[in-house]
Order: structure tokens, then sequence, then C-alpha cells
């Protein structure tokens, strides 16, 4: 898919929508830890199972969500349902944040809201291919909400992530202006919190952030594909780091007959700072590794079809190889810890 040359589109003059985002998120979150309101809407208390050792409130949706679906309605209404969605999942998330919620209803939720996108903005492939993306869909929600355990990961990876959605919208021969801005102000808003989050974070994301960045995530991407804007492979190789930790750790957990919605320290990124680097230098080796992807995404874009698939081949084998050496460390680490 070839590039549009830069006079086709310009995303500079969709920046001050991100400017806007970031702005207001950070207000909005500010004045939530200033007031001490943000303590009384949802708090994380530590437990064997946690990265940190104070409670703290997790009200990173508070700002990311709101912010992002009045800026997408105004500057993007052409994608109202999915910012209507993401609203009513952070709703749902809220509430599971503050009472709890069965397993069934929340997947029920996150179920719904992909049903619904795509019988409104169905794409033009066999049923067979919608019902495998719904899957892949429902998927990716969730697993931006597992990797929601370290100081700056998620936001950061929103951050990164988004920015390369409105790039490729951008430059792409197909460009499209609403997916350019919906995707700069989630990138703004995500920089908004990060200012909060980044080690030592002063507030979470929270299920009410988490969730609804993994359906904007998943929506936006998906749209993109169905309007010809990127292939298929293009959001994945975005957020690839994400992906890859999540479903590797699913898959080991599920293989050895565990819950895989119980919380654990598995993940990849959890191995990392529990081996010694802590949270600031294992985001910044995620945020490298998912700059990388997007630049390499962003570049095959414009490769013949061979040539993008074998692009994706190899950055997962680079990908697989960077696991492999997380792993041989966390062995180390746990054979000079005496554990096993």
């Amino acid at each position: 898919m070839p590039l549009a040359s830069p006079s086709d589109f310009s995303i500079i003059a969709l920046l001050p929508w991100g400017v806007a985002a970031f702005a207001a998120c950070a207000a909005i979150l500010w004045v939530l830890l200033r007031t001490g309101l943000a303590w009384r809407l949802a708090t994380d208390i530590p437990n064997d199972r946690s990265l940190h050792t104070r409670p703290t409130p997790r009200v990173g949706g508070w700002g990311i969500v709101p912010v992002a679906v009045v800026l997408i309605g105004l500057a993007a209404p052409s994608l109202w349902l999915p910012a209507l969605a993401a609203a009513l999942l952070a709703a749902l998330s809220q509430i599971d944040d503050r009472r709890g919620l069965p397993a069934r209803v929340r997947f029920g939720g996150h179920a719904a809201a992909v049903a619904a996108l795509i019988a409104v903005y169905p794409a033009g492939v066999p049923w067979w291919a919608l019902a495998c993306m719904a899957v892949l869909l429902v998927w990716l929600v969730n697993l931006y909400n597992f990797m929601d355990g370290s100081d700056g990961l998620a936001g950061g990876m929103a951050l990164l992530g988004f920015g390369g959605y409105a790039l490729a919208a951008a430059v792409s021969v197909h460009a499209d202006a609403a997916l350019a801005a919906a995707s700069l102000i989630v990138a703004g808003a995500a920089a908004g919190f990060l200012l909060f989050n980044f080690h030592p974070a002063r507030i979470f994301l929270g299920d009410a952030g988490s969730i609804p960045l993994g359906f904007l995530a998943g929506a936006l991407g998906y749209w993109g594909w169905r309007e010809g804007v990127w292939p298929v492979w293009f959001p994945a190789l975005c957020f690839a780091p994400f992906i890859g930790d999540a479903s590797v750790t699913l898959v080991k957990r599920l293989l050895r007959g565990e819950k895989f919605w119980q919380a654990h320290r598995e993940h990849y990124y959890q191995r990392l700072v529990q081996s010694g680097l802590g949270h600031a230098s294992t985001a910044w080796i995620w945020y490298l590794f998912m700059a990388v992807g997007i630049m390499l995404a962003i570049c095959a874009l414009q490769f013949a079809l061979l040539y993008q698939w074998l692009a994706v081949a190899g950055w997962s084998a680079v990908l697989v190889v960077a696991g492999l050496c997380i792993d041989r460390r966390w062995r180390r680490h746990m054979s000079h810890s005496g554990q096993t």
C-alpha cells in the first residue's frame, strides 16, 4: 500500500486536537488529585500480586475517556459509535472497579460493544472472517487491562500506539482525516495521563481506563482496515509488544490449567520489574520496542504484499527472541534468589 505525498494530507493541522486532549486530561486528573476526590472514586490496595507497595487511586479513565469521547465527537463525528461504546464500557468498568462484577457480565459488555461495532460498520468479508475479527477485538479489550500493572507502561503504549495510528492515517494513500484526528486525540489524552502515571506513579489507569483504551485500539484499527487505510496486520504490529506479552502469558497459564483472569505476576514486563530493572527502565524498554515496531509498520505500508508479511514475520521473530531473553533473565534471577 503506497504512501500519500505530504501535500495530500497534513497531520500538523490536527495537532491542536491532540494538544487540547493532553491539556484537558491533565487538568482533570490534577483536579482529582488536588481535591482528594481521586481516592474516593477508586483506589488500588496493594496485595501479594501487586508490583506496588502503597495505595494509589485508579482514576486514569476519568481523565482519558470523557476527553476522548467529547473531542472525537467534535473532531470526528463519523466515529461516534466507537466513542459512545468506549464511554459505556468505562461506566461498566467503573462499577467493576468500585463494587466488582461477575466475569460473565464484564465479558458480556465487551462482546456487546464489539458486536455493535461490527454490525453497524460491517466489512466486505465473509461472515466467518468477521467472527474471527470479533474474537480478536474482544481479546484486545481485555489484554490491555492485563497489561496495566507497571508505572508508565499502559499509558506510554497508548501514546505511541495511537500516535502511530494517527501518523499512518495521515500518510496512507487512503488518508482518513477523521481516523487521524480520533487517534491523535486518544494519544494526547494518554500523554496527559502519563504525566501522573510515569514512575513513581501517582495514579493508575484502572479498568475504567484500560478497557475503553483496549476497545478503541481495536475499533480504530478495525475502522482503518475497513476503510482501506491500512492492511489487517497494521494494528497488530503497532501494539505487538502488548499483544505478544499478554497472549503468550495467557497460553502458558491455560496450559498449566490456571485461571487466566486471576491476578498474577507472570507477564514479561512484571518479570523485568521484579528481576531488578524497576518500573522506569522496564517502561523505556517497552517504549523502544513499541516505537521500532510502529516505524517498521508505517514503512512496510509501501512494500509489496509479500514483503509486508515478511516484515510482520521478522518483527514477530525479534519479539520472540526478546521474550526468550527475558525468560532466561528471570530463571537466573530466581536461581540467585534461591526460589523455584
